[in-house]
């Protein structure tokens, strides 16, 4: 597992060693309740941590950021351990969420988790709204407009077949996107999406 800190993130000692600790839980959490696949834990470090770590510089960690769909902390957790100020969590399995708070307990972190569905929540007005491998992009533009503010972004990365996606979701909306290259993983790309609007 290469958890050696990548060139392009900035984070101090005591930011890097409370993400091992949290690594370390989330893979004795999995193997019970499954919060990453099998396949992946032998690169855990690249295909979560660091992969999750990138969208910190592409939202807005000083306000509130929604991340939907939030599994086992990837992105929420690990962007909360970085310095995310107001992150909110939704997971609607209740043993994901409860390893969520879990962390957030162990780790005092300004996190609040709401084990329900995104559709039984109220509107939030966050900053940011992220979601990882959860929906595809029309779907999750539906998710997140609810809770969008008005000047917020969306911040969705997105694997192969990105640009597909885009063109399926500009059947039903109108948005602004732009397209950063994924630093973990050269066919992938994060999203940034604002102004968003049904057609």
């Amino acid at each position: 597992m290469n958890n050696l800190v990548p060139d392009w993130l900035d984070v101090s000692r005591e930011t890097f060693t409370r993400l091992e600790q949290f690594t370390a839980q989330a893979l004795r959490w999995n193997a019970a309740i499954n919060l990453v696949s099998k396949s992946t834990v032998p690169m855990i470090w690249q295909r979560h941590i660091w992969d999750s770590a990138q969208l910190f510089a592409l939202g807005n960690p000083a306000e509130t950021w929604l991340d939907i769909g939030s599994g086992g902390g990837f992105p929420g957790i690990v962007l909360a351990i970085m310095g995310a100020q107001k992150m909110v969590l939704v997971e609607s399995d209740q043993r994901k969420a409860a390893f969520l708070r879990e962390m957030v307990r162990q780790f005092s972190l300004p996190v609040v988790v709401h084990a329900k569905r995104i559709d039984q929540i109220g509107p939030l007005n966050a900053k940011t709204v992220s979601a990882r491998a959860l929906a595809s992009l029309t779907d999750l533009l539906a998710h997140a407009t609810p809770h969008l503010a008005q000047d917020g972004v969306a911040v969705f990365p997105k694997g192969r077949g990105f640009d597909a996606e885009i063109e399926a979701a500009q059947t039903k909306w109108r948005f602004d996107v732009e397209t950063y290259p994924s630093k973990t993983d050269e066919n992938a790309a994060v999203l940034v999406i604002k102004n968003i609007e049904p057609l």
